[in-house]
């Protein structure tokens, strides 16, 4: 299988050199050449696995280049070691209405550390593979959990550099403690004066500055991302899908063959994109359902055609989503058009108008798979309050996004909710919406309120913030990154 760029510039890369580059040069983002397709032997086989053997099944079809015992390595050290704090690494809980695919049991408590735990493994591999001589320095913009799920992935990583950007205010407070205590001899993170978008774009930029790309490959440092426009930050992402339906199986939710939903609280529509490459792959998915929060540019899409980020930009209490430019619309809007003169159209008139329309006919086709909905922070805060009433589970901030989608949809039969973050991570939006006082609280102490209240405790990740000693203070303005970046790089 090769991978080529969603704008068409002719490159046919092997999996690894994907995962190494990142971005294709052209701009566009690297998509499989073609859909490995599996039957239902396939997903009913994956039941009696664990999901260290469930990713290696799925994996091998999409990573041809590696051995099996390659990727068997890669998963089990991505997986393996009581990383994670539940078996099952990504349980579907069982409510009494509901399934909620549960993908926060990581070191860092939030859905980025299944793929952010195998990525560093991916290209550790592939720089071996592909026999690469320059050290690689993975460039990342984040919105708040990408960040610290990078960093601790990268912490270390032979042969490997990892600089983070992130909005300065943007984030919540756990999710900045996260990141600038962070350890490591490679890492390095900095705030961006701004919000999640100007990181973003300001990363992208770098990435798109070939005169600056060559400066730092002639003194032995090539770029790479391990934001969602990475490959090999994706594909992880399609195997916690499979892994649902299989334990919706096992648990006798659904019988082999039934059709199920996704309800995803979506910013950078990684998330729902992989559900959206499971499909492809032939696993019986009957919606996927985008669930924004007041950021709405994707609901709008999804509901319009019309793709619009010339808004108000909020700062929300889910702020892994306060995204207005979601960038992996791009892989779905080429698999949609299999038009990649199309697609880079749409993305100069984005980058230059701000919009694009991509018309009825590609709308349609987007609407059999995809539903979206969107909640402001008062239905937020709602369904946090609604759902620990009814179900005394305790919801973040995005997940309870999710749940207000769920709630408006008229079939709720097989419905499967993707819960994003552990609600430690956001104690203070969430206690807030509790009806619990939050005045004058350290968020060590709203960790132990929330805990009073919860089912399960403080990730140890998070309970040991408290005696972290803060190492990154560094803040620019986005005009400044790229002098940042080099420094780091030659450091």
């Amino acid at each position: 299988m090769k991978y080529i760029s969603t704008r068409g510039n002719n490159q046919q890369l092997t999996s690894a050199e994907a995962i190494i580059k990142g971005l294709a040069d052209d701009g566009g983002l690297f998509v499989p050449d073609s859909i490995p397709q599996v039957d239902m032997r396939f997903i009913d086989d994956l039941q009696q696995l664990s999901y260290q053997e469930r990713a290696v099944k799925v994996l091998s079809l999409f990573l041809t280049d590696y051995t099996g015992e390659e990727i068997k390595g890669c998963v089990e050290r991505a997986y393996g070691d009581n990383k994670f704090d539940d078996s099952a690494v990504a349980p579907v809980n069982f409510l009494h209405d509901t399934s909620v695919l549960e993908l926060w049991h990581g070191p860092t408590s939030a859905f980025k550390d299944m793929a952010l735990q195998l990525l560093p493994q991916l290209l550790s591999t592939a720089l071996k593979k592909t026999k690469a001589k320059n050290e690689v320095l993975i460039l990342v913009a984040t919105s708040g959990d990408t960040g610290k799920a990078a960093l601790e992935g990268f912490r270390d990583v032979p042969q490997t550099k990892i600089m983070v950007f992130y909005p300065d205010s943007g984030v919540s407070r756990i999710q900045r403690l996260q990141m600038v205590t962070q350890q490591g001899a490679n890492v390095a993170v900095t705030a961006v004066k701004g919000n999640f978008d100007d990181a973003q774009s300001g990363v992208k930029a770098i990435f798109n500055d070939q005169g600056f790309n060559s400066g730092l490959n002639q003194q032995g440092v090539a770029l790479s991302s391990a934001n969602s426009i990475n490959w090999g930050r994706l594909v992880p992402q399609i195997v916690y899908y499979f892994s649902a339906y299989a334990d919706m199986l096992k648990a006798g939710r659904i019988k082999s063959g039934d059709q199920v939903a996704f309800v995803v609280p979506t910013g950078n529509f990684g998330d729902i994109l992989a559900g959206f490459y499971a499909k492809l792959m032939g696993l019986p998915v009957k919606k996927l359902v985008c669930a924004s929060n007041s950021n709405n540019v994707l609901t709008d899409f999804l509901n319009t055609g019309v793709y619009d980020r010339n808004r108000e930009f909020f700062k929300t209490i889910s702020p892994s989503m306060d995204i207005l430019i979601s960038s992996n619309l791009e892989r779905l809007l080429y698999h949609m058009t299999e038009d990649s003169s199309k697609v880079a159209g749409w993305m100069k008139e984005l980058s230059e108008t701000g919009r694009y329309d991509v018309g009825a006919e590609v709308l349609a086709k987007i609407k059999k798979i995809f539903a979206a909905d969107w909640s402001d922070d008062a239905a937020t805060r709602e369904a946090i309050a609604r759902e620990y009433e009814q179900e005394k589970y305790v919801l973040d901030p995005h997940t309870a996004v999710a749940w207000n989608a769920y709630r408006k949809l008229s079939d709720k039969s097989n419905v499967i909710i993707v819960s994003t973050a552990s609600p430690y991570k956001f104690n203070e939006s969430v206690l807030s919406a509790l009806g619990k006082s939050i005045d004058g609280k350290s968020e060590f102490e709203l960790l132990d309120d929330l805990a009073a209240l919860n089912s399960f405790d403080i990730p140890d990740g998070l309970g040991k913030l408290k005696n972290s000693e803060v190492r990154h203070n560094a803040v620019v303005e986005k005009n400044a990154m790229p002098e940042a970046v080099k420094k780091f790089a030659l450091k």
